[in-house]
């Protein structure tokens, strides 16, 4: 099977570019953009050689995973265009939740154990999809400026779908971990169209309250103890929502609401640790 777009995807003017591998889908999407693409251009492979996760730190994608970068060239606020992450973290869910049907699955975050059955698929903040207190994908946003003042928007979507890494400070998996029969190609399709039904919620930023309101209906870990790493140190408490503009929101042991606008959160007995 052959990448293909959704045929909702097609009618509002998306295009596909498929290779068989890339260095990375981000930085060729953004090599388009400044060479004039005018963007809703989806860059695809089932291979990917140099991809790039948060921080600069490596995302690997062996052959048979996903590696998906939607290009957009619009005039929006780079500080409302942060705000897709969220609208493609929605859009991957309900897109995995289409092509792995059935029951939910116990997911005890960080490896913590005796969690309720939960959801199978959860959204992690800020940019991470998990499966059985796993991570299963990752979401990058990257932006360049551009002569003409616009500020094009690069969105991966990076997805283990046949195998995942074993040599990482964090639970993987992958769909044929699960169990899922699934490939790259029937899951890019179920993106493409998914990304249109969230992408029209999210209407420009307008729609952020709803694309929170979502969100927070497939969160991890919401209600649990959490510790977030952020600007050089280790902050402990209650993930107790995101704010209007999405950031975490933590209630400290002594009552204090501390909202932060990027870290990295752990749950469960990482959550626990004296060092992250």
């Amino acid at each position: 099977m052959a990448f293909t777009l959704a045929p909702t995807a097609f009618a509002q003017g998306y295009r596909l570019e498929a290779h068989e591998t890339v260095g990375s889908t981000n930085a060729l999407a953004l090599e388009h953009a400044r060479a004039g693409d005018p963007g809703r251009l989806w860059v695809v492979s089932k291979r990917q050689e140099s991809g790039r996760g948060r921080r600069g730190r490596a995302w690997a994608t062996p052959e048979g995973n996903l590696a998906a970068t939607l290009l957009l060239v619009d005039t929006i606020e780079i500080g409302t265009a942060a705000t897709l992450g969220f609208v493609a973290g929605l859009a991957l869910s309900d897109a995995l939740r289409a092509v792995v049907p059935g029951a939910d699955i116990a997911v005890g975050l960080d490896g913590a154990d005796g969690q309720k059955p939960r959801e199978r698929f959860e959204l992690k903040w800020p940019n991470d999809v998990l499966a059985g207190s796993a991570k299963l994908a990752g979401i990058l946003l990257e932006s360049t400026a551009l002569p003409n003042g616009r500020h094009p928007v690069a969105i991966g979507i990076g997805v283990n779908v046949v195998s995942h890494p074993e040599d990482v400070p964090y639970p993987a998996t992958s769909l044929k971990y699960l169990g899922a029969e699934c490939d790259a190609e029937s899951l890019f399709l179920a993106l493409s169209d998914a990304w249109i039904e969230n992408v029209a919620l999210w209407n420009g930023g307008r729609g952020l309250a709803a694309i929170r309101e979502k969100w927070l209906a497939h969160a991890a870990g919401l209600g649990a103890e959490v510790s977030v790493h952020v600007e050089g140190r280790v902050v402990r408490g209650v993930f107790e929502t995101i704010d209007e503009n999405c950031q975490f929101v933590i209630r400290e042991g002594d009552g204090n609401r501390l909202r932060i606008a990027a870290g990295d959160v752990h749950f469960g007995a990482v959550a626990s640790a004296s060092a992250i």
